[in-house]
């Protein structure tokens, strides 16, 4: 198993994304640690995770809060001896729908600064936990960079995502800690048609599966030298 023994925190564990990846991370041997609001989703969660026969537990917070995160991180490491990969999914905020000349500055700047806060506070709290022991692994995920109209800040928010990636992995990498960004372009629902197809040159958007699958990939030994790096899972959508 790729991340056998390894203990991971899942920052928006409930979330189709997110859940996604902490059941990945656990049919892999991690143990998961899960977060967000809403303790009765993130139970259901971390009660398919046991049942599947992996370890799960659950912290109820707000990514946005510091000190909530902070303490949840120094706990997580107390019980499990460190923390060897940080994932975030949590949501932006986004409004979306409306041409950006029509939108109010703060609607615009709203999914920018809940990216750019709850990133920056979920992975500088497990990085002082990692940079210890000269080891860890720090993913986001993020959106495409595809121009698509009418989603508001959505674009803005994730160029500031990768930005702000970048300049973690530069501090990081020399003490161990790699940092990367999962680019995708949304998940089509199970069973419907997707009208998106046609932007790509793969016949189909990426399933819940694939994005938490490639988390695996980019968390574990495999991936050992990849930071500072953008995973590009949007089926052709963005050309690299």
């Amino acid at each position: 198993m790729l991340l056998q023994n390894r203990t991971t925190i899942v920052h928006g564990g409930s979330g189709a994304v997110g859940s996604a990846v902490a059941r990945a991370y656990a049919r892999e041997g991690a143990e998961v640690h899960l977060t967000g609001r809403t303790r009765a989703t993130l139970e259901d969660v971390a009660h398919r995770i046991r049942d599947e026969g992996g370890t799960a537990h659950v912290a109820v917070l707000d990514a946005v809060d510091r000190t909530a995160v902070e303490r949840h991180a120094a706990a997580v490491a107390d019980r499990s001896g460190g923390i060897d990969v940080c994932f975030n999914a949590t949501f932006n905020d986004d409004i979306q729908g409306t041409p950006l000349v029509d939108m109010q500055v703060g609607d615009v700047m709203q999914p920018v600064a809940k990216a750019v806060t709850s990133s920056f506070t979920v992975a500088t709290a497990a990085a002082r936990h990692m940079v210890g022991r000269g080891t860890g692994v720090i993913l986001v995920m993020a959106g495409g960079r595809e121009a698509i109209p009418n989603l508001g800040g959505s674009h803005v928010a994730w160029a500031a995502l990768a930005g702000l990636c970048r300049q973690l992995a530069v501090e990081l990498g020399p003490r161990g800690v790699r940092v990367a960004w999962l680019l995708s372009p949304g998940s089509p629902k199970p069973g419907e048609p997707d009208p998106d197809a046609t932007r790509l040159l793969l016949p189909r958007r990426p399933s819940y599966a694939d994005v938490a699958n490639a988390a695996v990939f980019a968390a574990s030994d495999w991936a050992s030298t990849m930071t500072a790096t953008e995973i590009n899972l949007t089926g052709g959508a963005v050309v690299d």
